[in-house]
C-alpha cells in the first residue's frame, strides 16, 4: 500500500492526480521486510551498474524493521549483479550469520556492525571499493562545494583519518567509523574509500553512495586543470544541502534507477 506522506520537499507536486513516486507505508513487518531485501538486492544491482565493484570488496547494509539488532546484507564473493533477495544475509552485531547460506564479509561486519549498533537511529550503510573515491580518499581531505552536487555533502560528511590504510578487519576501525557517523550521511576514509549511511532507507543511503562517488570524481578532474575553481558560497551550499541534499531527496533519486533495474532485471527479486 503506498500513500502520499507529509509533504517534506518542493519537488513534490502541488497538482493532484500526477503520477509521482510515493513513499511506503506498510500494513506488516513482514511486508517492510520484504521491501528492504528488495530495495537492497536493488542497490547492489546498481552498484554493479555504476561500475563500483572490486573483486568481493563492497558491502551494503540495511537494519531489519522488527529485530533491530539484525541487518541483511550482500552474500560475500557474490558479484553486485548477481545479488538478489534469496542470496542476502542475515547477520547480528556478533557477525553471526542467522539466515542464508554464504559468509559474511568480515570487513562489512566490523564496520557496517559497529555503525548500526553505535547508532540506533541509522537504517542503512553502503561502502565499495571506488576508482575516484579511493583516489579522493588518498588526498585525507574532504570535497569542496564546487557544484550543486558537491553541495549536497557540505558539512555533512567528514574525513577518517584514524586507522588510515589499514585493513579493516579488526574492532578498533569499525568503532572509530562508527564515532564519525554521529550526524553526518557520508564520510572519507582516507586511504580506503567513501562511506554512506542513512537514517531513512537503503535507497537513500544507495543513491548518496554513488553520488558522492560523482562528486571525487568531479573534484579530481577539475583539479587536474591545474585551475583554482569557484567555491559555492556557503550560505548558498547549505541552502542546496538542505534543499537537495536530504534524506528524502536521496530516496527519491533513487526510484527511476530502482524502477530501469526493476524493469530489465526481474531476477533480483528472485
Amino acid at each position: 500500500m503506498i500513500e502520499l506522506g507529509q509533504r517534506v520537499s518542493v519537488y513534490q507536486p502541488e497538482q493532484e492526480g500526477l503520477e509521482f513516486p510515493r513513499e511506503p507505508v506498510f500494513d506488516t513487518v513482514a511486508e517492510e521486510r520484504l521491501h528492504r531485501k528488495q530495495r537492497l538486492a536493488a542497490a547492489c544491482r546498481a552498484f554493479a551498474q555504476h561500475s563500483l565493484d572490486y573483486g568481493f570488496a563492497g558491502h551494503l547494509t540495511v537494519r531489519d524493521p522488527e529485530h533491530s539488532e539484525l541487518y541483511w546484507t550482500n552474500p560475500m564473493a557474490v558479484h553486485f549483479s548477481q545479488v538478489k533477495v534469496s542470496n542476502l544475509i542475515l547477520a547480528n552485531h556478533q557477525g553471526d550469520v542467522l539466515e542464508g547460506s554464504h559468509a559474511l564479509n568480515r570487513a562489512g561486519f566490523v564496520l557496517h556492525a559497529a555503525v548500526h549498533a553505535a547508532h540506533p537511529d541509522i537504517v542503512a550503510m553502503c561502502h565499495a571499493h571506488t576508482l575516484y573515491g579511493v583516489a579522493w580518499a588518498s588526498m585525507g581531505r574532504p570535497l569542496d562545494p564546487i557544484t550543486q552536487d558537491a553541495a549536497c555533502f557540505f558539512e555533512d560528511h567528514v574525513v577518517i583519518r584514524d586507522e588510515a590504510g589499514a585493513v579493516a578487519v579488526e574492532t578498533d576501525a569499525g568503532n572509530q567509523v562508527a564515532a564519525a557517523f554521529r550526524g553526518v550521511k557520508a564520510a572519507i576514509h582516507q586511504n580506503h574509500g567513501l562511506l554512506t549511511a542513512s537514517r531513512h532507507s537503503i535507497d537513500s543511503a544507495a543513491f548518496w553512495f554513488i553520488a558522492l562517488e560523482r562528486c571525487c570524481q568531479q573534484q579530481l578532474l577539475v583539479e587536474a586543470t591545474g585551475r583554482q575553481p569557484v567555491m559555492v558560497p556557503p550560505e548558498r551550499a547549505r541552502y542546496s544541502r538542505e534543499h537537495v541534499g536530504s534524506e528524502y531527496i536521496g530516496w527519491l533519486h533513487f526510484q527511476p534507477l530502482f524502477s530501469q533495474l526493476a524493469e530489465t532485471q526481474p531476477d533480483l527479486f528472485d
